[in-house]
């Protein structure tokens, strides 16, 4: 069991409990907080090298070989060798049984960003919970959980490419409603500003020259409904499905004389399933879990080229850009403290770009296999090889491979892992 370490800040509390008095949200006179650390470290190896992104996508990380961060926080890509890998810091508190708030800070040897900031209430009745602030979207499965939740060294291809370098992380509002019924349904809506690179990117007015218009937030509003039905004390699972529409997507590229300016609506659709056996052994012995997401989505868009002198405009057109990707995984407790998983991807099965006069991509695959060790429960080694078959545009594919070496430890306490 992981050690608490709480801090009693009564005077601070206090004066947020006078904030939420005219609303009458009870508080209480201390407020607890629960502080913890994670650490990653990653070696990294390229066994043999393949194409570096999958066709007809532009956004992730990949190829690992070197890192970069698109421009909008830390990067989770890694160079050749060792690694800062995806440390996180984590302070969470509670205000009189009435609200939680999270501060979750995801760092390397470069940079900080806030990953997660909101407050989520408590103590709402029928079942009804709400969340305000920056947050991992509940949308899929793996979306809402972070890289020391996952059973893989990296988050999915679909993850990453459908949505960005990060899933689909906004500031918004999110309300859950737990439908009173004797198997776990759960309902949730999402409000967010919609600036997710894959299905809500968003540049807004550049200027002079520039058609791609202001459009205010928020921009991006999702669905999703999970299902668990009881299977008794020894297996568990749980089935979703999501849904989102962007009423804005935009999206820019520089050429040599001119901008190719993109400006239209995206929406994405998908299903999620888990399931968990229990082998009611030490240490995880005989337990295994299987889970797999899909997702489509749809970028329908106006094109324009607007030149840099003169700003004509030229080559108008619309397109929809069509894609999906799915994965499944799973993982097996070989023995007490030592599990083994596999993971099949496939990325692009429907994979239409209209940009030009449209073209169908091949579909990109990667294979994985994991191997983790936990001496304690908070620490864990895990090793990774990963068979990356990716198509290029000239429908050529490149297969490549590569090696990763994990070390993930938790200092303190931190949040219950969702189901």
């Amino acid at each position: 069991m992981q050690k608490k370490r709480s801090f009693k800040l009564a005077p601070l509390a206090g004066a947020v409990g006078l904030v939420f008095a005219g609303a009458q949200v009870s508080t209480a006179n201390e407020l607890d907080l629960d502080i913890s650390l994670i650490i990653d470290a990653v070696y990294f190896n390229t066994l043999s090298t393949g194409n570096e992104s999958p066709a007809g996508f532009s956004s992730g990380h990949h190829h690992h070989g070197h890192s970069h961060d698109h421009g909008h926080g830390h990067s989770h890509g890694f160079d050749e060798g060792f690694n800062m890998g995806h440390s996180e810091i984590s302070i969470e508190g509670t205000l009189g049984g009435a609200l939680k708030g999270v501060l979750m800070l995801g760092f390397n040897d470069k940079e900080v960003e806030v990953e997660e900031a909101y407050l989520q209430t408590l103590g709402l009745p029928n079942g009804l919970q709400l969340k305000a602030g920056k947050f991992l979207s509940g949308i899929g499965y793996i979306n809402s959980q972070h890289g020391h939740d996952w059973d893989f060294v990296d988050r999915p291809l679909l993850n990453e490419y459908l949505f960005g370098d990060h899933g689909l992380q906004e500031t918004g509002i999110q309300a859950t409603w737990l439908a009173p019924t004797d198997t776990y349904t759960l309902f949730g809506l999402e409000l967010l500003q919609g600036e997710t690179s894959g299905v809500a990117n968003y540049i807004g007015s550049q200027g002079d020259g520039r058609i791609l218009k202001d459009v205010s937030g928020p921009r991006l509003v999702t669905g999703f409904v999970k299902f668990a039905p009881d299977l008794g004390d020894a297996n568990a699972a749980q089935f979703g499905l999501s849904g989102g529409y962007a009423r804005s997507y935009q999206n820019t590229r520089e050429h040599s004389l001119r901008n190719e300016d993109w400006d239209g609506t995206a929406w994405f659709a998908g299903v999620d399933g888990v399931f968990k056996h229990d082998a009611g052994r030490s240490y995880g012995h005989g337990d295994w879990r299987l889970q797999g997401e899909y997702f489509y989505r749809a970028q329908d868009v106006d094109r324009r080229d607007v030149a840099f002198e003169g700003s004509a405009v030229s080559n108008v057109q619309s397109f929809t850009n069509k894609q999906d990707g799915l994965y499944i995984q799973g993982v097996y407790g070989i023995a007490p403290r030592w599990e083994a998983g596999l993971r099949a991807e496939a990325l692009g099965f429907t994979n239409k770009v209209g940009r030009g006069d449209g073209k169908t991509e091949d579909t990109s695959y990667r294979y994985s296999a994991q191997l983790t060790f936990r001496p304690m429960e908070p620490v864990f080694l895990r090793a990774q090889l990963s068979s990356i078959d990716f198509a290029d545009d000239d429908h050529s594919h490149g297969n490549g491979l590569e090696f990763m070496l994990q070390l993930n430890v938790a200092l303190g306490a931190h949040g219950a892992h969702r189901f």
